[in-house]
C-alpha cells in the first residue's frame, strides 16, 4: 500500500460554472455539476476535495460566484431593496470598487434567517467518499460589503455576522471547514477586530478549521494591495489548524514573512496561479514546493493548492491545473503518476 502523502493537495473552492448549468439551471443540474467537479478532483488525485461552491450558484451574480449575496441576503436584519441614495453612498465607499451595488442594507439585528449552510454542505458531502472541504465567506468581508444602518459600527456588525455564521457552522458535516477573507489583505489595520470576528466562526467548527486569504480575484485581477508581512499578527491570532494562502502570484520574497507564523499553524502554499491561463508544469510546482520547504523547514508546508478559486477560468484550463497540482506534488515527493487516460 502506498503511504499517504506528506504534503496534501486541495483546491480553494470555486470551479468554472458549466455552460449547461448557466443555460438551464435547476436543482438537479446543480447536483450534476457538483458531481462533475468532485469527480474531476478525484480522478486527478486531489486529497481534500471541494464541491466547486455550486451550492451558492446564482445566475445573476456569476462575477462573485455567490461569495457575498448567498450569505447575507437570507440573513435576518437584511434588506435587499436598495435606494438610489444608498447606491451613491455605497459607490463612494473604500474597497468596494469591484462592485456597483451593495448586496444588502442592515436594518436590524443580524441572525441566521433562512440561510441553510448544513444543507448545502450535505449535498457535496454525500457525493464523495474522500475527505471533503466546505467553504464560506468570513465576517470581515461580509460586514465590509453591506450598508450598515443598524449597528453603526463595522466591527460590531462583523461580530454579529460571525455569530450568525457560527450557528450554522456548528452543524456542518465536513472534514475541513474553510473560512475565506479576501478583503482583509487590503485593510491590515483592521486585523484585531477581524480576527475576533472570524474566531467566533472557527471556534464553532467541530472538525478541522482553516482560513483562506488572498488579494482578490475578480476576472483575473487582484483587488487588494498590500503584502503578507502586514498580516502576520492576524494570522497568529487565528484559532485555526492551517491557512490557505495566495503565494504563486505574489513576489517570491514575500514567502519569508511566513517564517513568523506560529508553529502550530500549518501553511497551505499556493503553487497554481489562477490569474494566469498558462497551465503550470509538474516541474514548476515541485520547484515551488522545494523552495518553500527550504525556506520554511521540512514539515511546515501542510497543503499545496491554487492561489484562489477557479471560477474565472475555462474548465479545460482549470482541469489542467488541477492535474498539474497533483503531478507536481507527486514529483516532489517521489510518488507515482496519477493521471487517468481519456
Amino acid at each position: 500500500m502506498t503511504a499517504a502523502p506528506r504534503i496534501k493537495t486541495t483546491v480553494v473552492g470555486s470551479y468554472p460554472v458549466p455552460d449547461w448549468l448557466l443555460a438551464l439551471p435547476s436543482e438537479q443540474a446543480l447536483i450534476d455539476a457538483t458531481r462533475v467537479v468532485i469527480h474531476t478532483q478525484e480522478q486527478a488525485g486531489i486529497d481534500l476535495v471541494c464541491d466547486g461552491e455550486f451550492s451558492r450558484f446564482d445566475v445573476n451574480h456569476p462575477e462573485t460566484n455567490g461569495m457575498i449575496e448567498y450569505f447575507v441576503r437570507p440573513m435576518a436584519g437584511m434588506r435587499t431593496a436598495i435606494t438610489f441614495d444608498e447606491l451613491v453612498a455605497y459607490r463612494a465607499q473604500r474597497g468596494m470598487g469591484f462592485r456597483t451595488r451593495p448586496p444588502a442594507v442592515v436594518e436590524g439585528a443580524v441572525g441566521a434567517g433562512t440561510l441553510d449552510l448544513p444543507h448545502a454542505c450535505a449535498r457535496g458531502r454525500r457525493l464523495t467518499a474522500r475527505p471533503f472541504k466546505f467553504t464560506l465567506t468570513g465576517p470581515h468581508m461580509l460586514a465590509k460589503s453591506v450598508i450598515d444602518k443598524h449597528y453603526r459600527s463595522v466591527p460590531d456588525l462583523a461580530m454579529a455576522i460571525g455569530d450568525a455564521l457560527a450557528d450554522q457552522v456548528r452543524h456542518l458535516d465536513a472534514d475541513v471547514v474553510q473560512v475565506d477573507e479576501a478583503n482583509l489583505p487590503g485593510s491590515p489595520d483592521e486585523w484585531q477586530w477581524a480576527a475576533a470576528a472570524i474566531n467566533r466562526v472557527l471556534d464553532a467548527v467541530k472538525t478541522t478549521p482553516a482560513v483562506h486569504l488572498c488579494f482578490g480575484n475578480y476576472g483575473g485581477q487582484s483587488i487588494q494591495k498590500g503584502s503578507w508581512d502586514n498580516l502576520i499578527n492576524y494570522l497568529n491570532a487565528l484559532h485555526v489548524d492551517h491557512i490557505v494562502m495566495e503565494t504563486a502570484h505574489r513576489p517570491p520574497e514575500e514567502l519569508a514573512a511566513f517564517r513568523q507564523l506560529r508553529p502550530e499553524i500549518g501553511l497551505g502554499l499556493g503553487v497554481i496561479d489562477v490569474k494566469s491561463t498558462v497551465i503550470e508544469s509538474a516541474d514548476q510546482i515541485a520547484r515551488s514546493i522545494e523552495r518553500a520547504e527550504t525556506l520554511m523547514g521540512r514539515g511546515r508546508i501542510r497543503y499545496v493548492h491554487p492561489d484562489c478559486g477557479f471560477w474565472m477560468l475555462k474548465r479545460n484550463i482549470a482541469d489542467g491545473k488541477i492535474y498539474a497540482l497533483v503531478e507536481g506534488r507527486n514529483l516532489y515527493e517521489g510518488r507515482g503518476a496519477t493521471r487517468i487516460a481519456g
